[in-house]
């Protein structure tokens, strides 16, 4: 459980640098907090991590299912291209929103395979 462990903490550092990417971004565009639009190289990082935020709600407890019930080490395998995926998805999305596709599809794959695997693990300890 150690791996799956680190690699929560880079799905959470990682969310944290979009974060300061959105910070960064928002200095560079001299936006005004509590404004979340004014320009588009902004906006698309704030999208990012919004939506990366949303993801994280799904995936956090989606790993510990699975390397709970099913294996650790393949948790912590998947959590790692969940990771990538998100990297792969701030790079297309800020360069061209219609370039976000293979990020999110790497991400949502991988967190599909452990919802749907953590789920199917506690109903076969379940039952």
């Amino acid at each position: 459980m150690e791996a799956v462990s680190v690699v929560v903490g880079l799905a959470i550092l990682e969310y944290f640098v979009f974060g300061m990417l959105v910070a960064r971004a928002r200095g560079a565009a001299g936006i005004e907090a509590p404004a979340t639009t004014g320009d588009p190289n902004f906006e698309r990082h704030f999208r990012v991590q919004q939506n990366t935020l949303e993801q994280l709600a799904i995936f956090l407890p989606s790993i510990w299912l699975f390397a709970t019930y099913i294996s650790a080490n393949a948790a912590a395998g998947l959590g790692l291209v969940f990771i990538v995926g998100r990297i792969l998805y701030l790079r297309g999305y800020v360069a061209d929103p219609a370039k976000r596709g293979t990020g999110f599809a790497i991400g949502t794959l991988a967190q599909m395979i452990l919802l749907l695997g953590g789920i199917g693990g506690a109903v076969a300890a379940w039952l």
